[in-house]
């Protein structure tokens, strides 16, 4: 799964997966990747660099409105932000106006962009108000418009993030995909729901599977994909080219270290430590500090700190003081006092999970 111009040295198939031939997305050529999806409000700099650390091949920034009237917005300022840390730089945009979409792929490829994802997958009431994210699954024609423009506007590749469709009663996602490829869509990511099961509901491998059969260029699943097993379950399913890892990487951003590990050797990857995961997690809470300032980086700090403390013994107490706490300089003390207060009991932990 290496990301560079040589060819990446083949995965042994040790689990009967389909074999399939190693594809580029520009200069870099993949072999079954796995992809940070682009979650609003979590996919920023800070997780996108913490998660490429942790084995992902690639990670797609925060989706971007094509209005470029509105990029000058604190928000959007923030997802403007490049960062060598983060990988291939890969930035998703969202919009229903295909001269906008074009103008918003052209700005962000001269800003140093190295791959435009466009967004077709968002199920969020704000967005689907403006007819774009996964609305646009309703109109192919206007869906054929955008593609092209924004293909025609640049000279990087561009991929599509889709859902297999508006509603149950209107899965029309093999259209679209095929629709993609004649528009010249390098790549496809499959979130396998309609906008209208949100994330809720069995995930439609077998709409994956008629969406990778229907198409000759790569596509990427993505739906509940949770543990190294589930990761060979869909691959094998689907027949997919790779996979994209969303909210189970909330908190677990090793989880991309686990599968890479089960893929390519046939065996679990060695659990991170409580320690590990203690000083990962502090690390991850300063990087967010720095990133958003002490307003917005001690609230965006609380919402990790939730999920990671999960995985943390006494993880409870550590989440219930560390909500409380209000500014950057408690906040970190906090983590640096719990992490030596608790050091014996990670360590122990640490020994319990690796024997």
């Amino acid at each position: 799964m290496n990301i560079n111009d040589q060819a990446p040295e083949p995965i042994r198939n040790l689990h009967g997966l389909p074999e399939l031939r190693p594809f580029r997305l520009g200069k870099h050529l993949l072999q079954r990747p796995i992809l940070l999806a682009p979650m609003v409000g979590v996919s920023d700099v800070p997780f996108r660099e913490v998660c490429l650390q942790q084995g992902a091949t690639l990670t797609i920034a925060e989706m971007l409105p094509a209005d470029t009237a509105m990029w000058k917005s604190e928000k959007n300022r923030l997802r403007l932000k490049r960062s060598t840390a983060c990988g291939p730089e890969i930035v998703q945009i969202a919009g229903f106006d295909a001269g906008m979409m074009a103008e918003a792929a052209r700005l962000n490829a001269d800003m140093g962009a190295e791959v435009i994802d466009i967004n077709m997958g968002c199920p969020a009431k704000k967005v689907l108000k403006k007819a774009a994210g996964s609305a646009l699954m309703r109109d192919p024609e206007l869906v054929e418009q955008i593609l092209r423009a924004v293909v025609a506007a640049v000279d990087i590749p561009v991929t599509l993030k889709m859902r297999t469709g508006w509603c149950r009663a209107q899965k029309n996602g093999v259209d679209i995909a095929r629709i993609a490829e004649d528009c010249g869509i390098t790549m496809i990511s499959v979130h396998g729901r309609t906008r209208e099961c949100r994330f809720v509901g069995d995930v439609e491998y077998d709409t994956i599977a008629a969406i990778k059969q229907s198409v000759g260029i790569p596509v990427i699943a993505n739906g509940d994909i949770d543990s190294p097993e589930k990761a060979v379950q869909v691959l094998k399913h689907t027949g997919a080219d790779g996979l994209m890892i969303g909210r189970a990487a909330q908190g677990r951003p090793w989880i991309f270290r686990e599968i890479r590990q089960f893929l390519e050797f046939g065996e679990h990857a060695t659990p991170p430590s409580a320690s590990e995961i203690s000083i990962l997690m502090q690390d991850h809470i300063r990087a967010l500090h720095a990133f958003y300032g002490d307003f917005r980086g001690t609230l965006f700090a609380r919402k990790h700190i939730d999920w990671y403390s999960k995985a943390l013994p006494g993880g409870d107490l550590l989440k219930s003081s560390f909500m409380t706490a209000d500014s950057v300089e408690s906040q970190q003390e906090l983590l640096h006092h719990w992490h030596r207060e608790n050091l014996s009991t990670l360590m122990s932990c640490a020994a319990h999970t690796n024997n």
